[in-house]
């Protein structure tokens, strides 16, 4: 069974920065995009950036609201997403979530396994 666990969250005042982490574990035989999402209280979940894998060409994307201020990374190796986020603002308080698209074996298809999310909250 594959898990995806985040860390990172917290409390940070405007202007701060912090760095998620989600991992990926269990049965993997190959991941694809993963992303990251968050869902403020009351508002629908939105897409915050997603990270192809290198063999489709690594190539990343972000919400406009975002760009220049967070980056989405991955490490292969580790089956792991990285979201630097710098220059926080109130607005980015939410509850954020890691999504991975993952073919758990080679005779399987490909699934989309979230983790449970991490706080973030920006004071002003």
């Amino acid at each position: 069974q594959v898990q995806l666990v985040e860390s990172g969250g917290g409390l940070v005042q405007a202007g701060g920065s912090l760095r998620l982490s989600c991992a990926a574990s269990g049965s993997i035989f190959s991941i694809r995009a993963m992303s990251w999402y968050r869902q403020a209280t009351g508002k629908q979940r939105e897409l915050v950036a997603v990270i192809n894998s290198a063999t489709s060409g690594g190539n990343t994307n972000y919400a406009d609201s975002v760009k220049g201020r967070f980056t989405i990374s991955r490490d292969n190796a580790k089956n792991t997403v990285f979201l630097q986020m710098n220059s926080l603002k109130p607005e980015d308080t939410a509850v954020y979530c890691c999504k991975a698209n993952i073919r758990p074996h080679a005779w399987t298809v490909w699934y989309d396994y979230w983790g449970q999310g991490t706080q973030v909250t920006v004071s002003s």
